[in-house]
């Protein structure tokens, strides 16, 4: 009885034994089927960044907001083959094609543009501002200058300003040295594009860029060569490309700088090795740099008050692209400052203000200006503001061309 009983227990053992081996066999075979690639294939075919890098919160330099730097985007998700582009854009031959043409030329890996392009949103709300009817135009003057300049010359913008201009001195100071780009027009572009920094954009310029891109015909080419830029900044910088907030129609920071604008004239004026364009340091760099190579040329005025009589003037092209001999103005009845003699040729500027056209004209440095805005409205705006803010500054200097203007 004794032996048998050994038997039964050693039996029961054997069988207890036999069958802990199965389980385990069993319970691998499930985990290596959990983490194998098809698997993986078929529950991540759209990568979500994960949330901490998505929503964080953007660092601040001197109470300005930057943007978090982060690889992580371009970095491979779980898989590394491409899983093919889904989103909003899954269907835009023009998306695949901007994909196609980033992977050829510059380097990027299919999957890391499928899966960032493949999160971003399409605005309707920018597509339906873009496409606005436009105010209709009139053959007598409307006063459209002087509600336009309304907007920027006022006792607040000019106050903030100075504050501005106090508070980085130094660093104007430094920008006028290297770039030969008086502080007065660095501070003017900063305060009519972003109110100093205030009013920076809150849309994601991914989401704008795209938007443009790929559902604005008439403008798809040079905004698809922004999102293109774009995402080439935001890989080389080492930027999240979810993090840029910006205007509608993708500008950033305290200089509303372009992608574009941004690879070919943004610099480090900081000297930490980045170049932020939410840092006011470096803005400020970047836009007198920007200045600079488009040919500012320091010391001389930017625009000239000018008066027209006769008939003549109302047949001749007006804007800041025209380009006239000093001879030809005076033969149409446009007075000629006895200082421009020497200069061969220059714009003529129409402004329609509220009492009237008013005539001016345009040198060198105010195309310059137009280079950042083509707008002659634009660049009479940050010229008026430049030289308001040099002579609340410097009330005993000269402003060049400055014209007491009531300001608000």
């Amino acid at each position: 009885m004794h032996i048998a009983q050994r038997s039964l227990f050693i039996s029961f053992i054997v069988w207890a034994l036999v069958a802990t081996l199965l389980a385990a066999c069993g319970s691998s075979h499930e985990k290596a089927a959990d983490t194998s690639p098809q698997r993986v294939r078929t529950t991540s075919r759209v990568w979500v960044a994960p949330p901490e890098m998505r929503r964080t919160r953007p660092t601040t330099h001197a109470g300005k907001v930057a943007v978090r730097t982060s690889r992580r985007a371009f970095r491979h998700g779980p898989a590394r083959w491409s899983s093919g582009l889904s989103g909003d854009y899954a269907s835009y031959p023009a998306a695949t094609r901007l994909i196609d043409k980033l992977v050829r030329e510059v380097g990027f890996e299919r999957a890391d543009l499928e899966r960032i392009l493949g999160q971003v949103e399409r605005q309707q709300w920018i597509l339906d501002f873009v496409n606005r009817p436009k105010a209709k135009w009139s053959p007598r003057p409307t006063g459209a200058w002087t509600r336009y300049r309304a907007k920027f010359l006022t006792q607040d913008n000019i106050s903030k300003g100075i504050g501005f201009w106090r508070r980085y001195g130094k660093v104007l100071r430094r920008a006028e040295a290297r770039y030969g780009v008086p502080p007065e027009y660095v501070v003017a572009i900063i305060g009519v594009e972003t109110r100093y920094g205030g009013y920076l954009g809150k849309h994601r310029v991914i989401d704008a860029l795209a938007t443009l891109a790929f559902d604005y015909p008439r403008r798809s080419k040079f905004f698809t060569g922004e999102l293109e830029s774009f995402l080439i900044m935001t890989r080389d910088e080492g930027l999240d490309p979810f993090e840029p907030r910006g205007s509608y129609a993708g500008a950033m920071g305290l200089g509303q700088f372009m992608p574009s604008s941004f690879r070919r004239w943004a610099v480090d004026f900081d000297g930490n090795g980045k170049r932020d364009l939410w840092n006011p340091v470096d803005a400020i760099g970047c836009v007198a740099n920007y200045f600079a190579s488009h040919g500012w040329r320091k010391g001389e005025p930017v625009v000239v008050r000018t008066s027209a009589s006769g008939t003549g003037v109302g047949a001749m092209k007006t804007g800041y692209d025209t380009s006239y001999r000093l001879a030809a103005l005076r033969r149409n009845g446009i007075a000629v400052t006895a200082g421009l003699d020497g200069r061969e040729r220059v714009s003529l500027i129409k402004l329609d203000a509220a009492g009237g056209y008013e005539y001016w004209l345009g040198l060198k440095n105010f195309y310059v200006i137009t280079r950042y805005n083509h707008s002659s409205y634009y660049a009479m705006a940050v010229h008026q503001l430049a030289q308001a803010l040099r002579s609340r500054r410097n009330p005993g200097g000269s402003a060049l061309a400055w014209v007491g203007v009531p300001i608000r």
